[in-house]
């Protein structure tokens, strides 16, 4: 087992000469789909012209050359201050984007077909594999700019989101916290507060606080830059609300989407229910911010890495022997690094794509908040490898779906964790896990409600300083935190370390897919054959809807009946965790 990333598995240096060889195939083979189509327009009223017009479309999305993207990519998340990777990574950036540019007229020409084409195209029988990619095209044309407009927004993502918010990371990422005499990388910190005791856990938080709030002038511009470029483009595309186009992007509903936050914020008196519990607990008065993740007591046995592992492989295959040989397989590999370390980016993700390794970063700390994240991240890469069965064109798959994956595999090996616990304990382990329900739900709402409000006041008077930020963030916070916990104005500035507010409205992910892992996770422990369907979800990448694809598992997630159930299952934790320590 390896626990640092094999980089070699993507190229062997900067210097690499499969590089710009790889560069050079996708601007030729490019190059070659631009000359071809930007004269043959037969596939714009040909079913059987823009089946082969598809096929060389898809076979781009194969090319190498995004394997160096993702190199130096990965190198800057080992080491912000590798500066080298970004230098090289900001002219493959350029480089790729000018690429795309060029075939920019494609979709566009297909998304101005008249309405009788479209429908001609849809039902055609030889364009059966394209089915679904054409219909989610025809349906987001109306929000297409024309092509030296996209070109334009195309070329100024880079200055005006994508340096904007590693600026802010490259800061954060430098920061060091002191904690008794030592200088803690800030990641390293942030992670270890919940285990603290009480006064150390609060004094810990309020040096790791200070760096935020240092940081909260260069955070307050990258926020107010981003979110007016947002608006910006908004208005060009016509979208009349700021959550829109991340939603119809991630291909659910917009009102189903707004009724599961509308029915998330409406009980939120679940949250505050767990947070009076948490304060009885913990014996304080009054909760700080400090102590919204803190234990309430200790589960003794560590959970270094390699028990960590053995405990997440064993879950994994009582589902199905296939996920454990895929675990195994990366680790083994080296697409897993684990460790914190100065320099490195905090947090957990998975990323991958076509023809491009699966690869894991974790900040593993042995405790079993690490394991949870192990077993998170890991689902995701089930997940990301279970789809490379499909077509190049639908290998990926929306956010929606991938959280739902994640959480699935992470409550998974929480309900085998809890079941190898002494019983004194478990009472430990039900109040961790509804504390994560109450994060995954309650909390990713309350940051979705903050984005409308933030959003909202930057569009209406233009500029919002941080001390407003900050109280907007508190006043969200509050909301689902209810009256045990009382914030503090500083507490607000979490928005500068918060990657996911930079994300647009992406948290409502996490609610719903905590919500329908937990409706497809009680099928798979009602009949184990489940599974089958379930992996038919991870199987189906980007081929169908989302609603679809829960809808072949049973799941109708047009309907408010899921979402309700699922709060309901946490309130009825909530409920025997009360039970439990009056």
């Amino acid at each position: 087992m390896k626990t640092e990333w094999d980089l070699s598995l993507l190229c062997s240096g900067l210097d690499d000469p499969r590089i710009e060889r790889d560069q050079k195939q996708a601007d030729r083979a490019i190059a070659t789909f631009v000359k071809k189509y930007k004269k043959d327009k037969r596939h714009l009223k040909n079913p059987a012209a823009l089946a082969i017009a598809l096929a060389d479309y898809e076979k781009l999305i194969g090319l190498s050359a995004a394997r160096a993207s993702y190199y130096t990519w990965f190198r800057k998340e080992l080491n912000v201050e590798d500066k080298a990777a970004e230098a090289l990574a900001t002219k493959l950036d350029e480089r790729g984007t000018k690429r795309g540019n060029t075939m920019l007229f494609f979709a566009l020409e297909l998304g101005r077909l008249p309405k009788a084409t479209q429908k001609k195209f849809l039902v055609a029988p030889i364009l059966a594999p394209y089915r679904y990619w054409l219909k989610q095209l025809f349906d987001t044309a109306k929000y297409d700019l024309s092509e030296p407009e996209e070109k334009i927004i195309s070329l100024l993502g880079s200055v005006s989101y994508d340096r904007w918010i590693q600026a802010t990371e490259n800061i954060l990422n430098k920061k060091t916290v002191r904690h008794k005499g030592r200088d803690l990388p800030l990641p390293e910190a942030q992670a270890m507060v919940q285990n603290l005791p009480t006064p150390e856990r609060r004094a810990l938080y309020r040096n790791i606080r200070d760096v935020y709030e240092s940081v909260g002038d260069v955070a307050e511009s990258e926020i107010n830059a981003i979110y007016t470029s947002k608006k910006i483009q908004d208005e060009l595309r016509g979208f009349t609300a700021p959550y829109e186009a991340t939603i119809l992007g991630y291909q659910n509903d917009p009102k189903s989407i707004l009724a599961l936050v509308d029915a998330v914020a409406k009980r939120e008196s679940i949250a505050h229910r767990f947070y009076e519990v948490k304060r009885r607990l913990l014996k304080e008065e009054k909760l700080t911010y400090a102590d919204r993740a803190a234990h309430v007591g200790a589960i003794k046995t560590k959970v270094p890495f390699d028990k960590a592992v053995k405990i997440v492989r064993e879950t994994f295959g009582s589902l199905d022997p296939q996920y454990a040989d895929i675990f195994d397989r990366l680790l083994n590999n080296g697409q897993v690094d684990v460790a914190p370390k100065k320099g490195k980016s905090g947090g957990a993700f998975c990323a991958g794509g076509a023809n491009v390794p699966t690869f894991v970063l974790l900040n593993h700390i042995d405790n079993f908040e690490s394991l949870k994240t192990l077993a998170h991240e890991m689902g995701h890469a089930i997940h990301t490898e279970r789809a490379k069965s499909q077509r190049p064109l639908y290998e990926g798959y929306p956010i929606s779906t991938a959280e739902t994956a994640s959480t699935f595999f992470e409550a998974a090996a929480l309900h085998r964790v809890i079941e190898s616990l002494q019983p004194e304990e478990r009472v430990i382990a039900l109040h961790d896990t509804v504390q994560d329900n109450i994060a995954t739900v309650f909390r990713q709402v309350a940051c979705f409600r903050f984005e409308q409000a933030l959003h909202a006041e930057i569009r209406r008077d233009g500029y919002v300083p941080k001390e407003r930020i900050a109280e907007i963030m508190n006043e969200h916070t509050a909301s689902y935190l209810g009256p045990a916990v009382e914030l503090e104005p500083s507490d607000g500035y979490f928005f500068v370390t918060w990657s996911h507010v930079r994300r647009f409205f992406y948290v409502y992910t996490y609610a719903y897919g905590q919500l329908i892992s937990k409706a497809l996770l009680a099928k798979v422990e009602k009949d184990p054959h489940f599974i089958k369907k379930v992996d038919g979800f991870f199987t189906s990448g980007e081929s169908k809807s989302p609603y679809d694809i829960f809808k072949s598992c049973g799941l109708d997630t047009k309907k408010p009946d899921i979402f309700l159930d699922g709060l309901a299952s946490i309130e009825r934790d909530v409920a025997e965790l009360e039970r439990l320590t009056k």
